[in-house]
């Protein structure tokens, strides 16, 4: 078993639902968790994070972070010599999201609550990798410039999966198929 494998064994779906829909944890879609925001689908999230390709001790920022799920797994494959930080903009998801990452006994790992003139975590980069789960409409500038050197940013970006890498101040974007996001506000 592979560490994302390992990830989602450790972290089921259905932990992370509210209990209206819990029993479809293991539909392969996106489901609804509340102010008209979706836990991704398990295959999207799968992919987004091989993408990522998160290192044990890493500084992780999880833009979206909705119901703690993907704070979860990041915190899992990062362990305790890394740190996690969710953001979310909606206040009952930021509530809802801590409490189920809070079940979780990852310290390292956090939820804050942003508004919608900032774009990520900006007070604490940079980050070594930064995963969105909401899809921009151009690439979101204010989160490559929360980058660190070697860093790599997984964000759906008007339809399509797009992977930044920064290195010695470059940046490489590559693009990784079609996918289908609730909109990411303020890009």
């Amino acid at each position: 078993m592979d560490r994302v494998e390992a990830a989602f064994r450790a972290h089921p779906r259905a932990r992370f639902l509210p209990a209206q829909v819990k029993w479809r944890a293991r539909h392969d879609g996106p489901l609804t968790i509340g102010a008209g925001q979706t836990s991704s689908q398990p295959r999207t999230v799968d992919a987004m994070l091989r993408l990522l390709e998160v290192p044990v001790g890493a500084r992780v920022l999880d833009v979206g972070a909705g119901s703690g799920w993907s704070t979860a797994l990041l915190a899992h494959l990062v362990g305790p010599a890394g740190q996690v930080i969710g953001v979310e903009l909606i206040p009952a998801l930021t509530r809802f999201g801590s409490k189920n990452l809070a079940r979780t006994e990852q310290p390292w790992a956090r939820i804050e609550q942003v508004d919608a003139e900032t774009l990520g975590w900006p007070t604490e980069a940079p980050y070594d990798r930064i995963l969105v789960s909401a899809e921009a409409r151009r690439l979101p500038k204010p989160l490559i410039e929360q980058l660190a050197d070697h860093g790599r940013l997984v964000v759906p970006v008007a339809g399509t999966m797009t992977v930044v890498v920064r290195a010695a101040g470059d940046f490489t974007v590559t693009e990784h198929g079609p996918y289908r996001f609730v909109p990411l506000i303020g890009s």
